[in-house]
């Protein structure tokens, strides 16, 4: 199994509207690092997994709508609780949408799996892991 990954962040305001989160039921911010990850089992045409620039690209493209917003005003998260394990799993499916929009040269090689995860700080994270359609 071959991998590729790229890092970037971003700033959301949000709010946990459960009793489980304590006082993060009050709207409050987060700085997520965002590390993107993805696997397939063989190298493309180029002697990659995908194109690193077009992965970096797709990342920073899916996170810029929700980089320094109020995730509680966010269509996705209309009706959830935008946990770091949501948000993990939205950025999953919205990057490998993006992927699979690319020009056959820039993606991976099916069958590809994606790995998202975030990290709310050095020593927690939550991450979501689904196949690249």
């Amino acid at each position: 199994m071959f991998s590729v990954g790229v890092s970037d962040y971003c700033m959301v305001a949000h709010s946990l509207a459960d009793p489980t989160f304590g006082p993060a039921q009050r709207l409050h911010g987060a700085t997520y690092t965002v590390e993107v990850e993805v696997h397939s089992r063989a190298l493309g045409g180029h002697n990659v997994v995908m194109d690193l620039a077009a992965l970096r690209d797709a990342v920073r493209r899916v996170l810029a709508p929700i980089d320094y917003r109020n995730l509680d005003e966010h269509p996705a998260f209309a009706g959830r609780v935008s946990t770091t394990e949501r948000l993990a799993e939205y950025l999953a499916d919205m990057i490998a949408d993006a992927i699979a929009d690319l020009p056959e040269d820039a993606r991976p090689t099916e069958p590809a799996n994606l790995r998202v995860r975030l990290r709310e700080s050095p020593n927690a994270w939550a991450g979501c892991d689904r196949p690249i359609p």
